[in-house]
């Protein structure tokens, strides 16, 4: 039996379990370094699979990594099961754990025929806390050769655009007064946070059209008779690569510098985490994904410009620079949804034709998509689509969870 019949035949064997823990996940949204249950099942899906698994690893209680195979050749699947506040699995993060664990489970069947050793790893906090970067400093990734992973998204795209990503909190502090009585005596926090929007989006004319900065205000006051002492914000600078986003962030910076100069009120700025970087796709790696995905099927229509515009950014970019990496999407969505952070496309989680991806792998059109390794090798690697019902989530608990686990103490307090 050749490698890819091998992956194939066992991956029949859990495609059902597959489907089901992609839909257990989407029914149990959790934010990033909170993904206690999410981690769990993954772990024990690969444990019963036969991997060796390692939970809480890199000092990250939802962290883990699991490893099959003793080839020279070691290859690494990431696995994402953060969610959004108030969308839940909008990003299709349940999608990717799905995806990650019947990969690794395919590809372990043959991987000491083949030379491998497949290691899944379980990466959190995708959404805002930047797991991978965490897992890669503390050694996660070391002795892999080459890493992974699949997006769900409205199209098939072998190597989509990612940019580099800065984010980070913003606190005016100023004086209250009566607004009425005596508003001479305050100092107007909100007045400061409304001149560095004002001159954000005058800055909008000056700056690369791969530049993007967005953002929304968290605290804006508590009472209109008092002058605001207090305004908060949450902010995302987008560049197309880091040296280009170090360029935005300090003019972004210098709006806001210039509302507590207006107001006399004082800024504090504290990063959510080191920033992401831009993704850097292994051509050759990604060009077999294409051809292996074309020949079960699937097609990567040219969206031109389209695809360039709708592109978001991932803490996978800061692994493919240390690591030779791919990151294609695979379509599960209409394009209509508004972009994969939406609440269509959390809803389109339900949709038969996104179940199908995952029941129809073994032999079919759309079971799998392979990558071939440098020896020759093929990996498949599963695309898995689920439907379940989205739970309502809390905002304010996900800062909370990462500051716990990152141990920041320069957060502005909620």
């Amino acid at each position: 039996m050749d490698a890819k019949a091998g992956a194939r035949e066992r991956l029949a064997t859990v495609r059902d379990d597959l489907v089901a823990l992609s839909h257990r996940i989407h029914a149990h949204p959790e934010f990033g370094f909170e993904e206690e249950r999410a981690s769990t099942w993954l772990a024990e899906t690969l444990d019963a699979a036969g991997f060796k698994v390692a939970r809480g690893v890199c000092d990250l209680p939802t962290a883990f990594v699991a490893e099959a195979g003793s080839g020279p050749l070691c290859i690494a699947i990431c696995a994402e099961y953060d969610c959004l506040p108030g969308i839940g699995h909008a990003c299709g993060h349940n999608i990717i754990a799905a995806m990650a664990a019947g990969a690794g489970i395919a590809a372990a069947r043959v991987a000491d025929d083949v030379g491998l050793t497949v290691r899944v790893i379980g990466t959190p906090a995708e959404e805002g806390g930047g797991g991978k970067i965490l897992l890669l400093e503390r050694g996660a990734f070391a002795g892999v050769h080459a890493a992974m992973m699949v997006h769900p998204a409205p199209v098939d795209a072998a190597e989509p655009p990612v940019l580099a990503l800065t984010q980070f909190r913003v606190r005016y502090t100023g004086k209250e007064a009566h607004a009425s009585a005596f508003p001479e005596f305050g100092i107007n926090a909100a007045d400061a946070l409304t001149v560095a929007q004002t001159a954000i989006g005058l800055l909008r004319q000056h700056i690369r059209q791969t530049d993007r900065i967005h953002g929304i205000v968290t605290r804006g006051g508590d009472m209109p008779n008092v002058v605001p002492a207090h305004t908060e914000a949450h902010y995302i600078v987008r560049a197309r690569t880091l040296a280009d986003l170090g360029e935005a962030r300090a003019k972004v910076q210098r709006c806001f510098e210039a509302g507590a100069l207006a107001t006399g009120a004082t800024l504090d700025v504290a990063d959510d985490h080191e920033p992401y970087a831009e993704m850097e796709h292994d051509r050759e790696i990604a060009a077999l994904y294409r051809r292996n995905a074309e020949a079960l099927g699937r097609a990567f229509p040219d969206l031109g410009m389209f695809l360039e515009r709708a592109a978001g950014s991932t803490d996978m970019g800061n692994i493919s620079l240390a690591i030779p990496s791919i990151h294609p999407y695979i379509g599960t969505c209409p394009a209509t949804s508004a972009g994969r952070s939406s609440r269509s496309a959390s809803t389109s989680t339900r949709r038969r034709e996104a179940r199908q991806l995952i029941s129809r792998r073994c032999g079919r059109d759309r079971e799998a998509t392979w990558c071939q390794t440098p020896d020759g090798s093929r990996l498949a690697t599963t695309q898995a689509h689920a439907r379940a019902s989205l739970d309502r989530v809390r905002p304010a608990r996900m800062g909370l969870a990462r500051d716990r686990v990152l141990g920041q103490t320069n957060r502005p307090s909620p």
